[in-house]
Parts: C-alpha cells; structure tokens; sequence
C-alpha cells in the first residue's frame, strides 16, 4: 500500500494575492479535485499537509476521507511538510503529490502506485519517478525505507538531492500524458488549464 503525502501548506506568493489551491477547478477547487482524483484512484490512506491558510484548506476537504496534519514549520519549505506527513503515514511507499498538479488522472496517480507495488517486491528501496517524453515530473513515490533518511533531510524545498544520490534505485514510469509536468505556480498557469 501507498500513502499519498498531499501537500497543500504552501502560501502561493507567485500566484499574488489568492490562494491558488481555492481557486475554482470544474466545479469543486483546485485541492478537492486533486484529492478526488486520488481517492479515485484507489489510494487508502492520503495525508493532507496544511499550513497557510490552515482552516479554509480543511474546509474544501472537509467532507472528504481524508487525514489532515497541520505543518506549523511550512514557511521553512516544502520538506518540512513532506516530513510532517511521512511521520504518520502507514504506507509501505509514499507517493509525495503537488495539491495543485490538477490535470494528473486517477488513472495516472494508479499507474504509479501500481508500478510501486511491481517493484517493491524486487528492490525495498526503489523511488518511482514518472516521466514523459524523457522529461522527469511529480509524483515521486518513495519506499518507507527512505522514511528516516527523508525525516533527516536538511534541504528545504523537497528531495531532489536525496533522489540523485542513489540513481541505482530509480524506476522510470513512461506517462502516457504530460500532466506530471504541469502545476499551477502563476496566474496565466491557471488562466492556460481552464481555457
């Protein structure tokens, strides 16, 4: 089994003066659809991170299945709410997911947990990293083997550095899209999705 670590802390400064992850997407805001579509995708337990903004991010969620955990250290980065996450989670794997990665499908966020499943067997230590067209994206999914050296990780905004160093245990997951590339960072990143 995988957790889905669901970062949603962030305070969005690129995007001005809105909350990116309250912003209308299809009816429902960004950080509901991403969650759904997890939860679509079969994922059992999903972590939800908050930080700025705390109480109107667990109110879209609010009717969801979903833990919630409050990242008090989140104006550090986004390890910190990675960390904060991965402390409670139960998973055998930790699918670490972007709340604002709006366009990945369930079916896409299944294609990796499963490519997880497959590996695991055959090396406990595998990270699962998805890539389209030779580009490398997010979600990453990690073994909880990694769960102490994560916890211990000193750089601020993500794992990057801790996935370089040990390439010997990288499996690729070809996308049959490009969702994993595309997050929402500005506002004509948005005003581009919703056209």
């Amino acid at each position: 089994m995988v957790t889905a670590i669901l970062l949603a802390a962030g305070s969005s400064k690129r995007m001005g003066a809105c909350n990116k992850l309250l912003l209308p997407w299809q009816g429902k805001t960004v950080l509901s659809s991403t969650t759904e579509r997890l939860l679509a995708a079969g994922i059992e337990e999903i972590i939800l991170v908050t930080g700025h903004e705390a109480p109107a991010i667990e109110a879209t969620v609010a009717n969801l299945p979903v833990y919630i955990i409050h990242n008090p250290h989140h104006a550090t980065g986004m390890t910190s709410s990675i960390q904060a996450g991965i402390r409670i989670a139960h998973g055998q794997g930790y699918i670490i997911c972007l709340a604002d990665m709006v366009l990945i499908t369930p079916a896409e966020y299944r294609l990796l947990a499963t490519a997880f499943e497959e590996k695991y067997s055959t090396d406990p230590q595998c990270i699962i990293i998805p890539e389209y067209q030779g580009q490398k994206g997010n979600p990453v999914v990690f073994s909880a083997s990694w769960r102490e050296a994560i916890l211990q990780h000193s750089e601020e905004e993500g794992c990057r550095t801790l996935v370089r160093s040990h390439p010997e245990h990288h499996f690729y997951v070809p996308m049959p899209t490009g969702h994993i590339l595309k997050d929402i960072d500005f506002p004509e990143d948005y005003q581009t999705m919703i056209r």
